[in-house]
């Protein structure tokens, strides 16, 4: 069964061709820049690159490329659309309804757009992604996989936030969580590499990149996360604050005479440790930086291994132990040193780093010593693999 995947940005849209039978990527690729001039990059399994500037004036457009790079007698992979037996969606919000990936039809889309006020810079494009695809691929089954749905797991008292109980009554205001995809599966392929029963043990997933998330896995089911209502609070991130003192948004919208909007893209856009070391939201630059002398790089990277390492050891109070703490993510993947200096305050875990297995970037590994009480690993995310085995799956139940 060949599955396209399909992850809708405002101004983006990035895809894979999967064969679900072997799990391997048929092609992949970019379009960007929608709306503003546009460009594709397609890269066929095994075969060179392609970069294609291209106007893409709306979604429409951007899917229709893909379709065409697809099946182009040069650079395509398929002979015809008729070779995609269904599409599957990244969808960021699916609010409480939805639990588990589902088969869209019309109910379920008016049911995410309901979301829309809870995720107002995503829901809408992924929306726009599935009406393009809809419009293009007539009959072909399609299916929403949620960013929030892993985290319905949630207990209670991890997903109740402390303000008046009309608020989540009238409005549903709670902590949902995201990269619930990506924590999924990241923990599942870590009980497999590092020997455990994913139905009985403690997992961590540390998704460290410009976006970040810790979540904590209990026999295979996730009981908290650092996201909440909004992918804003918790870690901090490339631009976003993560957790604040509230009363800092009434403080500085007073001090510096700011709205409302204002604050929220100061927060969203402006902060994390971008805004923190006035440099760059990204930790390479951060490291030439630091190399350099910059002491607000070095302490903004400090403050983010910091913060981590405290979910780290929250969510093994909140578990009652721990079995594996896992970094996956751009930077959970690549950087080493960061991998390094978070587990260097996960000593009292019984958590010791062999250096010579953590020198890896983008490889699935255990990197701490054998003698180590709880084993850290390295496993690179896969959200479009694990899209694909939810979609499938749905389809062949349809059939």
């Amino acid at each position: 069964m060949k599955i396209l995947v399909i992850n809708c940005g405002s101004s983006s849209l990035k895809y894979q061709l999967i064969d679900s039978e072997t799990e391997k990527a048929i092609a992949v690729g970019l379009c960007e820049r929608i709306g503003i001039d546009g460009r594709l990059v397609h890269t066929p399994a095994g075969r060179e690159k392609l970069v294609l500037e291209k106007v893409l004036p709306d979604h429409d457009a951007a899917v229709q490329a893909v379709l065409s790079a697809l099946t182009d007698s040069g650079h395509g992979v398929i002979g015809s659309l008729a070779e995609i037996d269904a599409v599957g969606h990244r969808v960021v919000h699916g609010g409480e309804r939805f639990t588990k990936s589902v088969v869209i039809d019309d109910d379920v889309l008016q049911a995410i757009r309901e979301c829309n006020d809870l995720a107002p810079l995503h829901n809408p494009a992924n929306l726009i992604g599935i009406d393009a695809c809809r419009k293009l691929m007539p009959g072909v089954p399609m299916a929403a996989v949620f960013d929030t749905a892993f985290h319905q797991t949630m207990p209670k008292k991890a997903y109740t936030y402390a303000l008046p109980y009309e608020y989540y009554e009238k409005y549903k205001i709670r902590r949902y969580g995201f990269h619930g995809t990506s924590h999924s599966y990241v923990s599942r392929r870590a009980a497999e590499v590092a020997g455990l029963d994913y139905g009985n043990s403690k997992i961590i997933v540390c998704h460290l990149g410009n976006g970040a998330s810790v979540s904590a896995v209990l026999n295979g089911r996730s009981v908290d996360t650092s996201m909440g209502l909004t992918p804003l609070e918790g870690l901090i991130m490339g631009t976003r604050s993560g957790d604040i003192d509230p009363a800092i948004i009434e403080f500085i919208s007073k001090k510096e005479q700011k709205s409302l909007d204002d604050i929220m893209t100061l927060l969203n856009k402006k902060s994390g440790v971008y805004g923190m070391s006035g440099v760059s939201s990204d930790f390479r630059d951060l490291e030439a930086a630091a190399t350099g002398g910059n002491q607000h790089a070095k302490d903004a990277t400090e403050v983010f291994v910091y913060r981590t390492a405290k979910y780290i050891g929250s969510y093994a109070a909140a578990m009652n132990g721990v079995d594996a703490v896992v970094f996956t993510a751009g930077l959970g993947e690549n950087d080493k040193v960061i991998r390094e200096r978070i587990c260097g305050y996960l000593g009292y875990l019984g958590v010791t780093v062999d250096a010579e297995r953590n020198n890896i970037r983008g490889k699935e590994a255990v990197i701490t010593t054998d003698d180590s009480r709880v084993k850290a690993l390295v496993i690179p995310t896969n959200e479009e693999l694990a899209i694909a085995r939810d979609t499938a799956a749905l389809v062949s139940g349809l059939q």
